[in-house]
């Protein structure tokens, strides 16, 4: 009986591979993760670096795998992307992310604090900051405070952007966006003020 000739196996594994469709879907629990370190070392003070990326580790195996057929090998040769995207991790930890970081807490540390504690600036339901009652800031200071409201929402935007280009997929950046906007809420301190899913404000 001829042997099925090795290049027509090639061929057909090719072909398999482009049947192979791949699903990377946003990990959403990597993301709160991620969210809860970064807003809570912002916010708390409870450290001084921004998250380590939130990795999904393959799990461990107690026996090993059962020996495969060439066909089956070279099949997971040149379609190990295909299995990984199901559990994508999430890339957190860059420059970029620890320079909004350190800025943002900085910013919240000598003003965006007094501004949130007073009520004249509150969360809003996009994951940005908004003058909720400038009545509440000295009129020589509103200036000031308009000031730091654009700079918090600068780099908000660019920290959501980031964390998205970090890992390859420009179109998480709403996802990630929300993800955090809700955490900036549930990280608010009693008194503080935020959107509701209407956008009215709230105090928590």
């Amino acid at each position: 009986m001829r042997k099925f000739p090795r290049i027509a196996l090639v061929a057909l594994v090719v072909a398999l591979v482009g049947c192979v469709t791949i699903n990377v879907y946003f990990p959403e629990a990597a993301a709160q993760k991620a969210a809860d370190q970064f807003i809570g070392t912002v916010l708390d003070g409870s450290g001084q670096k921004a998250p380590a990326a939130a990795d999904k580790g393959a799990p461990a195996r107690d026996n090993p795998p059962p020996a495969q057929q060439p066909s089956a090998m070279l099949l997971d040769l040149l379609v190990p992307a295909a299995r990984a995207a199901d559990v994508p991790n999430l890339r957190v930890q860059t420059p970029a992310v620890q320079a909004i970081h350190d800025r943002m807490r900085a910013r919240f540390q000598s003003s965006l604090q007094a501004l949130l504690d007073s009520g004249a600036v509150g969360f809003t339901r996009d994951g940005m900051v908004a003058m909720r009652d400038a009545a509440k800031v000295p009129l020589s200071a509103r200036a000031q405070a308009n000031a730091v409201v654009a700079d918090e929402n600068r780099d908000r935007a660019a920290l959501y952007r980031e964390i998205a280009n970090a890992n390859n997929h420009p179109e998480w950046e709403a996802q990630i966006r929300a993800t955090f906007a809700q955490t900036w809420i549930e990280h608010a301190r009693s008194g503080w003020y935020y959107q509701g899913a209407s956008g009215a404000w709230q105090r928590k």
